[in-house]
């Protein structure tokens, strides 16, 4: 009770202290709120700047894209179109260990002993690149899908797609120099151009959708309910141990994290 008594006393003797002290719980505040935000914003932001490195002669880039098809709204993080392919990135600003495999469900985040599953980017990705293909109305084969992971991620993903961190994002597709497309890739980006949703409602609306997508199939796996297939998740025996996984298997190969 002392011990009160005195802070209590010293702020009142010094009006200055007391109101340093609730900038700081006010900044301290902010902070916890808005750092995933913040954070988000600069893993965009360094991406911008490696793929400003690419030659200008031969690659168009484009930030934030949102077209829509018969199946709803795409939002692509970044859209990198050239002779040698079209380069589909997807950004996770995700630190820590990441772990996973190509045709896995959800991917794992390591931070010391917890885990964070979050939903494979490659699958999130293949979608972005279907409706591109019929947009610009070119073969799969056209399309690399990239998954970039910020700087303080260690990766460890066995994939034949192309996963890596923003330090290596321009090396990894100048790596890709084999003519893949004869279209004018002006046209291309005429198309992207013509095609992007710029409306903040259509934009905020597919957010919600994304939400609303992950608590429903949250909601389907709770009730042992497949969200890939609509099949019932049973408990399977693997030289692994036990898991839960779909009972359409193996034409659904979902599995319960």
């Amino acid at each position: 009770m002392e011990i009160i008594k005195s802070i209590i006393n010293t702020y009142l003797n010094n009006p200055n202290l007391l109101l340093q002290t609730i900038i700081l719980i006010i900044l301290c505040v902010l902070l916890k709120i808005y750092y995933p935000k913040f954070r988000g914003f600069m893993g965009e932001f360094w991406v911008k700047l490696e793929l400003r490195k690419l030659p200008k002669d031969r690659y168009i880039i484009f930030n934030d894209i949102m077209i829509e098809d018969e199946k709803g709204t795409h939002q692509i993080d970044h859209l990198v179109l050239s002779k040698f392919g079209i380069f589909v990135i997807e950004m996770k600003n995700y630190y820590g260990l990441i772990k996973g495999k190509e045709f896995d469900n959800k991917w794992c985040q390591y931070l010391g002993k917890h885990k964070n599953y979050f939903l494979n980017p490659i699958h999130q990705n293949y979608g972005h690149i279907k409706s591109l293909s019929n947009l610009f109305k070119l073969e799969d084969k056209c399309f690399f899908s990239v998954i970039c992971f910020s700087n303080q991620a260690k990766v460890d993903v066995k994939s034949n797609n192309i996963v890596t961190q923003v330090d290596y994002l321009k090396d990894e597709i100048l790596k890709y120099n084999e003519v893949l497309i004869n279209d004018d890739i002006k046209k291309l980006s005429n198309i992207v151009m013509c095609s992007n949703i710029e409306d903040k409602k259509l934009r905020s609306q597919h957010i919600k959708n994304i939400r609303f997508k992950i608590n429903n199939d949250k909601n389907l796996e709770d009730n042992m309910t497949c969200p890939k297939c609509g099949n019932q998740l049973i408990e399977r025996n693997s030289k692994y141990g036990k898991f839960i996984g779909c009972s359409n298997y193996p034409k659904c190969r979902y599995i319960k994290k």
